[in-house]
């Protein structure tokens, strides 16, 4: 005869037995020294679609209602207007460098310092009148993309802080930088996908933007594709992370991705990210630009010899007839 210890069955088991709060128990083991019973809970009742939608609702609810009121700034009709792009790329807010190791230390407080200093310092250094801000963000903003403190491939990454105490930061930091822009023109905010924090970066663009609902001076292209295009004047810029298609190849899609763009467009841009360093090349119609970053170096690139780029900030004006008159570097 088997060992009844040994015997293990699955049975409904009888409501009457159960609780009155039990028909939220899906399944559960009863184990005693003789026997060991899985049973599942006929009761149970499964949350309602409704209930689900209803607290979907109600966290939009409370996302919402931080969105502050804006009155439209109205601008002063400009002569001659340019338009100045802010790209604080590569950010990183999380990641953690010891200077005992690398030379230098870089965490949140100095990436949010230095981000914000380079912000103001390239506004500082426009000689034109501006009439449109273009400000790319994404690329990197934030270090990991779960709490494991890995990257959304799942490479381990050393960090500063919790993920969510820096999605925190990294809003605040946005909100702050589009403040500030504002008082110069209205804002167009692209936002690009990257691969360190594919989803977290997503959602906190989405989060921005809808701080930001009530304002009439701010517009926004937080779509997760790519590879993003703006039309000013005749300039085409276009903008991804750069860990995607192949620099050759960027040109060609710009024109097959935005083409009512590009027939009304003389002079046609990408800004690219994700490699730290600069790099400029001009093929034919359109010339791609890579930019530098403003984060520290970490251990892993460290120890590859990946490291010694100037650290910087970077912006750019563009005429609306002439394109790129003006190339603007905050270095640190």
């Amino acid at each position: 005869m088997t060992n009844p210890t040994k015997i293990l069955t699955t049975t409904k088991i009888n409501p009457t037995l159960m609780n009155k709060d039990d028909e939220n128990v899906k399944h559960g083991w009863l184990k005693t020294k003789d026997s060991s019973v899985f049973f599942t809970n006929p009761e149970y009742k499964r949350p309602a679609e409704d209930q689900v939608e209803k607290l979907c609702r109600k966290l939009m609810s409370d996302i919402k209602s931080f969105s502050p009121s804006a009155k439209k700034i109205k601008r002063t009709t400009v002569d001659e207007g340019h338009l100045l792009v802010i790209d604080p790329a590569d950010i990183h807010i999380g990641k953690l460098c010891s200077a005992m190791e690398v030379g230098e230390a870089y965490n949140n407080q100095i990436a949010v310092k230095r981000v914000l200093e380079g912000v103001k310092g390239i506004i500082d250094k426009v000689a034109v009148e501006v009439d449109q801000v273009l400000l790319i963000v994404g690329n990197d903003i934030l270090h990991i993309d779960s709490p494991k403190r890995t990257t959304t491939s799942g490479t381990f990454q050393d960090t500063d802080g919790m993920w969510h105490d820096n999605f925190l930061i990294a809003k605040r930091l946005y909100t702050d930088i589009i403040r500030i822009l504002m008082n110069i023109a209205d804002v167009h905010v692209m936002y690009n996908p990257s691969n360190h924090d594919y989803v977290h970066g997503f959602f906190l663009a989405e989060v921005v933007q809808t701080y930001f609902r009530n304002s009439e001076n701010v517009t926004f292209d937080c779509t997760i594709a790519h590879r993003k295009g703006y039309l000013y004047g005749e300039n085409l810029i276009g903008s991804t992370h750069g860990d995607g298609a192949k620099e050759q190849h960027l040109p060609i899609l710009l024109a097959q991705e935005f083409p009512a763009e590009w027939a009304q467009a003389k002079h046609r841009y990408i800004y690219t990210h994700h490699v730290h360093h600069k790099s400029s090349k001009d093929y034919p119609g359109v010339t791609v630009e890579s930019l530098r970053s403003p984060s520290g170096t970490d251990s892993w690139h460290h120890r590859n010899g990946f490291e010694h780029a100037p650290k910087a900030v970077e912006g750019f004006v563009h005429s609306k007839k002439h394109g790129q008159i003006m190339r603007i570097t905050h270095l640190f």
